[in-house]
């Protein structure tokens, strides 16, 4: 296989919870070496958030640690932090930190300071809500910029019941990926003009980033779109629907579609209604569409409506459990699921392949400061 992508790239992870340990198992994957520093005597308070564990830490945090080397630095200790300085500007590329607001700058491990000694330097600021603004100080986690960004609004069954919080940390994994897009930009920019620079994400502009089609809604609407539990305010059929013995998640989002689901489930009519000739329509009737519909599906199995949806070319899904998508034959032909050599712990893979090989998988993530004396060759006391 040839060498991966980012091969010898070197990053220093000032990382904790999910959002820069993940940007940093991306680039870890890609084949970046990654160090992650952690607190002195704490660690990534991630290696407790368990039951499970893989061993004596949460499996959660080896699932995003893996890949990376560990050291344990003391930033309120001078010497420790002139240590990690010192690393930092004879062999780091790239720095990603989601430290609290101000830590980094007080440590002397900020940005301007970093690439002020190191104009090549890549240093990429993750924040909770911005860069600039009233709330840049606050701090912020994943569920809580899913309630202030808007995504909880739009997620569940209806105004009468609860808020819900999408069931993975989307918000947190997604501004890790944007982390990594701005990273690869600016490395692209470095070999363009030989000078590094400072990339800013939020965990707030990447809620902002996923309420786009919601935004844009109300941006020409003026309306205030509301939960649609598995559907979609601007699609029709496009949801889950009960069948005989489970459910099923249909998505007829054109009227090509939409005429190939009503000829599968012996009613072309359907299509040729008035009120249900175009999708716009089929919008403003909805609930006069969905009354035919329902009764429909629910005579027939899942199983055979998926037979019989595949064989219309329509889109439709069962809804799956992880134990099921764990032993789904899709999943086990795109070979995501795997071990590292020599481990018998799964892991998920990378969503990518190059030249379609994926990115193999990565080792254990490391114990706390696993990698000091290595790392920084026991050239300082550590006291």
């Amino acid at each position: 296989m040839a060498a991966p992508p980012v091969a010898g790239l070197v990053v220093i992870e000032l990382g904790h919870s999910i959002a820069a340990p993940y940007a940093g198992l991306v680039l870890a994957g890609l084949g970046a070496e990654v160090i992650k520093v952690e607190r002195a005597g704490h660690g990534d308070p991630v290696r407790d958030w368990g039951p499970p564990y893989t061993g004596d830490t949460a499996s959660v945090f080896e699932a995003y640690n893996r890949g990376k080397a560990g050291i344990e630095v003391d930033l309120r200790n001078p010497i420790q932090v002139a240590a990690l300085q010192k690393l930092i500007i004879e062999r780091a590329d790239v720095v990603i930190q989601n430290l609290k607001a101000g830590a980094a700058d007080r440590a002397g491990l900020g940005a301007a300071a970093l690439t002020a000694l190191k104009p090549s330097l890549i240093y990429c600021n993750m924040h909770a809500f911005g860069a600039t603004g009233p709330l840049k100080n606050r701090p912020g986690y994943d569920p809580l910029m899913q309630a202030y960004g808007g995504l909880m609004s739009v997620t569940g069954e209806s105004q009468k019941t609860p808020p819900v919080r999408i069931g993975v940390s989307i918000v947190d994994m997604g501004a890790g990926m944007w982390a990594v897009i701005g990273i690869l930009s600016a490395l692209a920019a470095l070999k363009r003009d030989g000078t590094g620079g400072v990339v800013d994400v939020s965990l707030y502009e990447t809620a902002l980033g996923w309420m786009m089609w919601p935004l844009s809604a109300y941006f020409a609407s003026g309306q205030v779109p509301g939960p649609q539990g598995s559907g979609m305010s601007t699609i029709v059929p496009y949801q889950v629907f009960d069948t005989s013995d489970s459910r099923l998640m249909v998505a007829a989002a054109n009227d090509g579609l939409f005429r190939a689901l009503a000829a599968a489930m012996g009613r072309p009519d359907l299509a040729e209604d008035a009120r249900f000739r175009d999708n716009g329509r089929r919008v403003k009737h909805r609930d006069e569409l969905l009354a035919e519909l329902i009764p429909l599906f629910a005579a027939k199995s899942t199983a055979e409506w998926e037979d019989i949806l595949a064989q219309a070319g329509v889109p439709g899904a069962k809804i799956q459990d992880v134990a099921a998508v764990a032993s789904a034959a899709q999943t086990d032909a795109l070979g995501i699921i795997t071990a590292a050599p020599g481990e018998a712990d799964k892991q998920v893979g990378l969503p990518l392949s190059f030249n379609g090989q994926r990115p193999p998988p990565l080792p254990r993530a490391p114990a706390r400061g696993a990698d000091n004396a290595r790392i920084f060759e026991n050239e300082l006391s550590w006291t």
